[in-house]
C-alpha cells in the first residue's frame, strides 16, 4: 500500500500530553503506569482509543495522552484529553493514584524514586540510561507538551523551521510551570528546561545549544545534525539502538518519518484547556512567521544561534519578566520599540495574530497575561516561608485544577 502524502503546513496539529502519576494521599511519583495501561486493555505500552492514545515514556511514574492522528483544528482537543484524564483518573483510584499535572514533581528524589520502565523497549531505555543516566531531574522529572506541526517538503520544512526556531526562545515566557524542585524553589521558573538542558552533556552534539541551527532542506539537516550526533554517540551504543532521530534532544525536532516537526520547550499546564490555549497561540506566531508577515525567511535565517539561545536562558529563569533588548530580534517578531519583557512581546503578537477577544484559549490566556504563567502562580500561592506541608497542600489543589479541567488562579 502507498503511504498517505504528508500534510502541508498547518493543515494539522498533534499534541501530546505527559503526566506524572502520585500517591492519592502523600503526592510521591508511583511508579504505576504500566498496571494503569494493562487496566485500560493496553497491548504493551500503549492504549488505542480512537482519537486518542495512551502511552508511557521510559520512567513508570509517566503516562503520556495524544490525539492519534492530525486533527485540521487545535480546539476540540482541549475537552477531548480532559475526558481522557476523567476516565485516567478513575482507573488509578483504586490503585490510591491519581494524575498530577505541572513541569516536574516538587520534592521527586530522582535518584532514589526512579524506575524504568521494564517491559517492551526496555533494551532501548537501558542503553539510554547506561549512557545519559535517568536518574535525574531532566531525565525522569520531567512532564512536557509536544506540538507537532506538518511539512511537505524542503520549502516548508526550511521555512516552518525558521519560525519556530525564532519563537522557541519566548515560549517558556508563557509556559513555564516548574519552578519547584527538591522541595523549595528553585530560582528558575522553568527549572525542567534548565535541567533537560544539561541531561545529554556527555554527548553534547545531541542536544547543540538547545536552539537548533538554521536548516534549509532534509539534507542540510541530517548533514549538519544527525549525521554528526550518530557519529558522536556511536562509541558508546555500538550496537546502533539509540542512532535514530528521536535522540535529538533539541528543543525542536523534525520528525522525517512522519513529516513533521515536534516542539519541546513547552512544560505541561494545570489543565488541557491552558495547554491548548499555548498550543494556539503558539502556532498563530509561528504561522505569521512563516507567512512573513513581520520579516523575510532569509532575514530570519540570520539569526545567530547564540543569539537566541541566550534569548531561551532568560526566559528559562524569569519567563515573562525576561528582558529582551535584541532590537534585531523583536523586529522579525513585529515588535515596534527595542526592548520590552517578554510577558509585553507575547501580549503583541496574541494581539496581532488572534485579534478575536472571545475565540477560544483567550480566556487562560488573559490568566496568563494578567497573573503570569502557571510558575510565577504557584510561586505566589507558595509564598516565601511555605514548609513541606504547605507545598503538598498547593500541589494537591493542582492536581484538582487537572481533575476538574480549571485554570489555577491566586
Amino acid at each position: 500500500m502507498r503511504s498517505a502524502p504528508p500534510l502541508h503546513a498547518f493543515a494539522g496539529y498533534g499534541i501530546e500530553l505527559e503526566y506524572m502519576i502520585v500517591d492519592r494521599q502523600t503526592l510521591a511519583v508511583m511508579p504505576v503506569a504500566d498496571k494503569l495501561l494493562r487496566e485500560a486493555g493496553g497491548d504493551g505500552a500503549d492504549v488505542e482509543r480512537g482519537r486518542f492514545g495512551w502511552s508511557n515514556e521510559i520512567v513508570l511514574h509517566l503516562v503520556e495522552l495524544k490525539n492519534t492522528r492530525p486533527e485540521p483544528t487545535l480546539e476540540p482537543l482541549a475537552a477531548g484529553f480532559q475526558a481522557e484524564i476523567g476516565v485516567i483518573d478513575q482507573l488509578l483510584a483504586p490503585l490510591g493514584a491519581r494524575l498530577m499535572p505541572g513541569g516536574m514533581h516538587p520534592w521527586m528524589n530522582p535518584a532514589a524514586d526512579t524506575h524504568l520502565w521494564p517491559h517492551d523497549h526496555a533494551p532501548l531505555y537501558q542503553a539510554y540510561d547506561r549512557i545519559f543516566g535517568c536518574r535525574q531531574h531532566g531525565q525522569a522529572n520531567l512532564q512536557s507538551m509536544h506540538l507537532n506541526l506538518p511539512f511537505a517538503g524542503d520549502a516548508e520544512f526550511a521555512r516552518l523551521h525558521a519560525a519556530v526556531r525564532l519563537l522557541l526562545p519566548i515560549l517558556p515566557a508563557i509556559a513555564a510551570s516548574s519552578p519547584v524542585a527538591d522541595g523549595a524553589p528553585s530560582g528558575y521558573l522553568d527549572t525542567r528546561l534548565a535541567a533537560y538542558r544539561t541531561a545529554v552533556q556527555r554527548v553534547p552534539s545531541v542536544i547543540g545549544q538547545t536552539i537548533p541551527d538554521t536548516a534549509g532542506s532534509r539534507a542540510d539537516y541530517e548533514l549538519n545534525v544527525l549525521a554528526p550526533m550518530y557519529r558522536d554517540i556511536a562509541p558508546l551504543d555500538p550496537e546502533g539502538v539509540l542512532q535514530h532521530e528521536w535522540l535529538n534532544a533539541r528543543g525542536a525536532i523534525p520528525r522525517f518519518e512522519r513529516n513533521a516537526l515536534e516542539i519541546r520547550v513547552i512544560d505541561v499546564q494545570e489543565c488541557p484547556q491552558a495547554d491548548l490555549a499555548i498550543a494556539t497561540a503558539a502556532t498563530a506566531a509561528i504561522r505569521a512567521l512563516y507567512d512573513g508577515t513581520w520579516s523575510p525567511l532569509a532575514l530570519q535565517q540570520t539569526v545567530a544561534t547564540e543569539d537566541l539561545a541566550k534569548c531561551l536562558a532568560a526566559c528559562i529563569r524569569d519567563a515573562d519578566e525576561a528582558v529582551i533588548d535584541d532590537a534585531g530580534y523583536l523586529r522579525l517578531l513585529g515588535y515596534p520599540d527595542r526592548a520590552c519583557q517578554a510577558g509585553e512581546l507575547w501580549r503583541h503578537l496574541v494581539e496581532t495574530t488572534l485579534p478575536d477577544s472571545d475565540a477560544p484559549g483567550h480566556g487562560p490566556l488573559r490568566v496568563i497575561f494578567e497573573q503570569g504563567p502557571l510558575a510565577r502562580r504557584l510561586l505566589r500561592s507558595l509564598g516565601p516561608a511555605s514548609g513541606a506541608a504547605g507545598l503538598r497542600e498547593l500541589y494537591r489543589v493542582l492536581c484538582d485544577c487537572l481533575e476538574a479541567g480549571r485554570m489555577f488562579v491566586d
